[in-house]
């Protein structure tokens, strides 16, 4: 098979690098720079990836897109990319229910073929190795297989029904990131009486508790603007199968209190629980 021409929509610290990655079996990365910030061009330069001009330009140009943005933008970018009658294949990675993933896919139909892609895990640098898993038409989830073959991306097929790798990975996020959640309250409520330190010492006799990780709240904080609409998608997809959604929306709720703090890799356990309790 030929190397394909990609295009990333759009290089944020997981787009960014998991194009890099796909640039090993692609004759080029394509990036369009119209409208993106001096963070995104300069990702895009770290990583090798070819800036153009135009939406439209990258569109006829590649033969697979990958979209990685915040879920709530999602469908908007796949209606650009619908308008352009794009015939490649398109794989809908972002953090978005399965409803919303059949909907761009019935959205991009007849003229290009979705893959569903979920990215477990973080952004494939410093040896960090995620699993993109995927669910499609059996031809364009092996076209995906081939672009991450020998690269730190793992791949992972799930079945040919779209929705699947949504499903899993919003399974996944819904415990992890509430987790994260639960431990900056149950910090910030030890701190309040003055035996949270006790409380880190509890957990960290149960090794498998995050608990015993209070420095990743500061972590947590910093990527609540991302999560926030990740585990609001998540608890629709509880809705929508019939489960009760109002844990994960009020996790959702708890996160936006630190929308202030967006990528903060400076903040401090103090500075999160302090924003926590005093938004």
């Amino acid at each position: 098979m030929d190397q394909p021409t990609v295009g990333i929509l759009h290089p944020g610290s997981m787009g960014a690098a998991v194009a890099a990655c796909a640039a090993t079996n692609a004759t080029a990365v394509l990036w369009c720079e119209t409208g993106r910030s001096t963070a995104s061009a300069a990702r895009a330069a770290e990583f090798g990836l070819t800036p153009v001009v135009a939406l439209a330009e990258l569109l006829d140009r590649s033969d697979i897109v990958i979209s990685l943005c915040p879920p709530a933008f999602a469908e908007d970018l796949a209606r650009d990319v619908a308008e352009h009658r794009f015939a490649g294949v398109y794989v809908e990675a972002n953090a978005i229910n399965p409803t919303r993933v059949q909907r761009i896919a019935a959205l991009l139909a007849p003229t290009a073929t979705v893959v569903d892609g979920g990215v477990v895990g973080s952004p494939p640098v410093g040896g960090k190795a995620p699993t993109l898993y995927l669910s499609g038409p059996a031809d364009a989830t092996a076209r995906i297989e081939a672009l991450f073959t020998d690269t730190a991306v793992q791949t992972s097929v799930l079945g040919t029904e779209v929705g699947k790798a949504s499903a899993l990975k919003l399974s996944y996020a819904s415990f992890q990131k509430t987790s994260r959640v639960l431990v900056a309250l149950a910090v910030g409520m030890a701190r309040e009486h003055g035996v949270d330190q006790e409380l880190i010492e509890v957990a960290s006799r149960r090794t498998d508790s995050y608990l015993s990780e209070p420095q990743y709240v500061a972590k947590t904080a910093a990527r609540a603007w991302r999560w926030g609409p990740e585990l609001e998608e998540a608890a629709d997809a509880l809705a929508a199968a019939g489960l009760p959604p109002e844990m994960l929306r009020a996790a959702a709720s708890t996160l936006a209190r630190w929308h202030e703090v967006k990528d903060d890799s400076a903040l401090t356990l103090t500075d999160a629980l302090d924003r926590l309790a005093h938004p």
